[in-house]
């Protein structure tokens, strides 16, 4: 039986080294967007603008503005469930941000134990 080698994997030690240099340069690359991405901010509503919430690239809550019509000491239930679905969203905003850009950047490719990529 006859086995086909790919070009890709001919060549030797100069094609060897090449593909580390490229994976070197990936890597380089996915850091600094990675550094890029954690420094990005996000600004989120829920409730229809009653809770805003600022988050940065890392998914560490800023800060968070909740409107004081929306406090109602009969109804925390409410204020529960619009706070639990803005920070769900915001959370979900970076993931989906930094997922896409990193996907930008590998071609798609998903490498586990890379930060963003699940």
């Amino acid at each position: 039986m006859k086995v086909k080698i790919p070009d890709s994997m001919k060549g030797g030690p100069q094609n060897m080294q090449g593909m580390l240099k490229q994976a070197q340069k990936m890597q380089d690359d996915m850091a600094e967007l990675q550094e890029d991405l954690d420094s990005r901010e996000y600004e989120i509503s829920a409730g229809g603008g009653a809770v805003t919430i600022k988050i940065d690239g890392k998914k560490e809550v800023q800060s968070l503005d909740i409107d004081p019509a929306l406090v109602d000491p009969e109804d925390i239930e409410t204020l529960s469930d619009v706070l639990i679905a803005a920070i769900n969203e915001a959370i979900k905003t970076v993931e989906d941000a930094n997922n896409e850009e990193m996907g930008k950047l590998t071609g798609g490719l998903n490498l586990p134990g890379m930060p963003g990529m699940f």
